[in-house]
């Protein structure tokens, strides 16, 4: 039957070394077997020792690929990425609104897990009120959970009143990602409050490596292959954890740097 392979749809920046952005996504899908389209907001040049260039692509370009894949394409999910500016998120929020894609993920990209600021002020304040309440799933890690809720976040209970102020701001499901500033920590702690109102933890064993690139894409893209294939909401976020676990304890060699994770080292895994 015509386009009843589940299908997903990554809408990010391309990332040449293969490690983070889109291309982090489509591995993902991949890996979850599910079938990968992309809208692509931007081309960055860098590889493990970092960034050196980036394009980002032009808004009516972002436009023709939307309308290509909604006269064709059944796409069941889909999730956003790294979005350079205030035009580009209005592109993809007007085409998003458009078109029938399925739940949105949201993985914000506003900061790097150690605090350093992506997006300039004017195109965070449109992210948070144009984009945020469209998500099905939001997804930020500490620091960005911070700058979303407008507070600091010191214990558990500041995590909690954090993400729920995220909650009501639009955003339905959040799975809030922990700190990593500790450096004996043994796991990592994320919060999770669902669309019902329910709150839980989830835990996994924290790994010392610098091999860490891609691990937010991966997660957001790992929750929408899931949501593509039908899986509950509550069942493809505590997936998505153990996948990016499992991706991150078992690095691969590639790069001399800041190394990508292992995106196939869940496949003979049974995940629940």
């Amino acid at each position: 039957m015509t386009n009843s392979y589940p299908q997903a749809l990554t809408i990010a920046g391309s990332d040449s070394d293969g490690s983070a952005g889109m291309q982090a996504d489509l591995h993902t899908f991949f890996a979850r077997g599910i079938y990968g389209a992309s809208v692509m907001t931007a081309c960055v040049a860098g590889n493990s020792y970092g960034i050196h260039a980036s394009v980002p692509m032009p808004t009516d370009f972002i436009d023709q690929e939307f309308a290509d894949l909604a006269d064709d394409y059944q796409i069941r999910a889909s999730k956003t990425g790294m979005l350079a500016d205030s035009a580009l998120i209005e592109t993809v929020v007007k085409n998003y609104q458009k078109a029938d894609f399925g739940p949105l993920v949201v993985d914000p990209v506003i900061m790097t897990k150690h605090g350093n600021q992506l997006l300039e002020e004017s195109a965070f304040n449109t992210l948070r009120t144009d984009l945020l309440p469209l998500a099905t799933v939001l997804t930020p890690n500490f620091y960005e959970a911070e700058k979303i809720a407008e507070m600091s976040i010191k214990n558990d209970d500041d995590m909690v009143l954090a993400t729920k102020k995220m909650q009501a701001m639009g955003a339905k499901n959040i799975i809030t990602k922990g700190s990593h500033a500790d450096t004996n920590q043994q796991e990592v702690r994320d919060y999770v409050l669902l669309e019902s109102g329910e709150g839980f933890w989830l835990s996994e064993p924290y790994h010392e490596t610098d091999r860490v690139n891609g691990t937010g894409d991966t997660l957001s893209a790992c929750i929408t292959a899931e949501l593509a294939k039908g899986t509950p909401m509550k069942k493809a976020i505590q997936i998505a954890k153990q996948f990016v676990n499992a991706a991150i304890g078992e690095p691969i060699e590639v790069g001399h740097k800041f190394g990508p994770i292992n995106h196939w080292a869940a496949l003979d895994r049974q995940l629940s």
